[in-house]
């Protein structure tokens, strides 16, 4: 998939009411985006199928909703005041800021594309013969590229574990990384560069306190440890959920919703007892990915990416990587967080934060495993995956969106054949039966054509046309949108067979 097809998926989203730019009529605010009409429904559809599957599927994963606004001493016990920094690096060109770690990662990229570019041109020249380790250990371009790409990876590996950014400037212009607008190497000191919002609470009078938006929705969790754990009785391992806002000044924000200041995450902590960490580590990460799996966009279309420089609080990290229109990207993170945040509290609030085990009668701070998992990257993601241009037997040409049936924003649209002879109001009739079950549309303009694409569009899995015959035997046309296969059926079999295909319960047993 090219950046042609993303600019294509960013004008469905507007055309369709999925996501708008926010103060657009002010000519917008930057990386701050609105979800339509369209939208809302898929995100909160989005939601429901991580929510259930964390606190419907695990009886040990209950939910929280923690505030926005915490005391600042958290971000201070987080480390998120003193680490949570981006390096940033600005071509004196273009005037243009990037962060450096993305410019050595998207080179790094570019040497794989070369890579696997001359392991499929072998492919296909040697046929069923082909033996692609061999020729990776052996293909002397395969062999330099690789070398080069080893050797690179290495000095940024270690240059970003020791925070080193002298050297990421350095990789930098040793790699001859151009900016891709000024197309030059003027490349200015990286910086590191602090993304959390604040603001102050309270009067002036009184003396105001600076408080943080939170830039993430784990700390919530942490300082509600003790409150879930004790009023809901929870033995370890257990879990807490949660969805929520969280906040990031990323002053590289671009690639439409992926990367925002104001975006949505859903997060749940692990609860274990130390030593065991691992071994959970492991088995959520098998979890993680068959959720993803489950939606059925391919499984080629997903990785794990271990994290080459691990935050100051993990012993252990990896991301769910899905194929985006710009390549591999992050959607997921699992980390194993160790007690870091739990012990870090304890000290800071100077509040005891351990478990008794009454098993091991003793007790212990918990060490966590955390799932984090971006709302509007996960949409993207699904937006992105769903989006295909047919051309038709007739030459025409139709945008679906494959959206999984319990995804879509609308399950089934009602389309009265004629605008006349009571087939508007038996379809409303159909509408007053269903919609309490599902997200119904009732839509009478245009020819029946043009409705059925624009439900395409939109990722209607069904449509219902009504005519003269649903008016004599009470049976009406359903319409597939993958097959775009029709057929007569009675209407009080509608609900039977829309609800098996749409319901989260069905997509729930798949990973269930």
């Amino acid at each position: 998939m090219s950046e042609d097809v993303f600019k294509k998926i960013v004008s469905h989203c507007k055309e369709y009411g999925f996501v708008f730019q926010s103060s657009e009529i002010y000519d917008g605010l930057s990386a701050v985006y609105d979800y339509g009409q369209m939208g809302v429904e898929l995100k909160n559809n989005i939601k429901k199928y991580w929510w259930d599957s964390m606190v419907l599927l695990n009886e040990n994963v209950v939910g929280i909703d923690s505030a926005i606004f915490m005391h600042p001493t958290i971000w201070k016990a987080s480390g998120h005041v003193d680490a949570f920094n981006d390096p940033l690096i600005d071509n004196k060109d273009s005037k243009k800021r990037y962060r450096a770690d993305v410019l050595i990662e998207d080179y790094l990229a570019k040497i794989d594309d070369k890579v696997n570019k001359e392991v499929e041109k072998a492919a296909k020249r040697f046929g069923e013969s082909f033996d692609e380790a061999m020729f990776r250990q052996t293909n002397p371009r395969v062999l330099e590229n690789q070398a080069k790409r080893d050797e690179v990876h290495a000095r940024f590996a270690k240059a970003l574990n020791d925070s080193n950014l002298e050297e990421l400037r350095q990789i930098i212009l040793d790699c001859e990384i151009v900016d891709p607008i000024s197309g030059t190497r003027n490349w200015t000191e990286v910086r590191q560069f602090n993304l959390m919002f604040s603001t102050e609470m309270g009067s002036t009078a009184d003396g105001a306190m600076k408080v943080y938006l939170r830039p993430e929705t784990a700390q919530g969790i942490f300082v509600n440890f003790l409150n879930v754990q004790k009023t809901g009785r929870m033995k370890i391992p257990f879990g807490i959920a949660q969805i929520g806002k969280a906040f990031r000044n990323e002053i590289v924000a671009r690639q439409f919703i992926f990367r925002m200041r104001e975006f949505e995450q859903m997060e749940m902590q692990f609860f274990v007892r130390p030593g065991e960490e691992l071994d959970w580590f492991a088995k959520w990460k098998e979890v993680r990915m068959k959720w993803h799996k489950s939606l059925g966009f391919g499984d080629n279309k997903y990785r794990f990416h271990d994290h080459d420089k691990l935050a100051h609080y993990a012993n252990a990290a990896t991301d769910i990587e899905f194929e985006m229109p710009f390549g591999f990207k992050e959607v997921e993170g699992i980390h194993s967080r160790t007690d870091f945040d739990l012990a870090s509290h304890e000290k800071f609030s100077g509040k005891k934060l351990q478990y008794f085990d009454p098993e091991l009668n003793k007790s212990y701070t918990p060490y966590v495993i955390e799932t984090s998992i971006g709302v509007d990257r996960m949409f993207l993601s699904t937006l992105s995956a769903a989006y295909a241009e047919e051309v038709l037997e007739d030459g025409e040409t139709r945008v679906v969106l494959r959206l999984p049936a319990a995804l879509a924003p609308i399950k089934l649209a009602v389309l009265p054949l004629v605008k006349k002879d009571g087939l508007p109001e038996k379809a409303r009739e159909i509408i007053d039966t269903l919609k309490f079950d599902f997200k119904c549309q009732y839509d009478e303009k245009d020819s029946i054509g043009k409705r059925y694409r624009r439900q395409d569009a939109i990722g209607t899995p069904y449509c219902v046309t009504v005519d003269h015959q649903s008016l004599q035997d009470n049976t009406v046309t359903i319409r597939y949108r993958d097959t775009m296969q029709q057929e007569r059926v009675a209407i009080d079999k509608l609900s039977d067979i829309i609800a098996d295909k749409v319901s989260m319960k069905n997509l729930l047993k798949t990973i269930g």
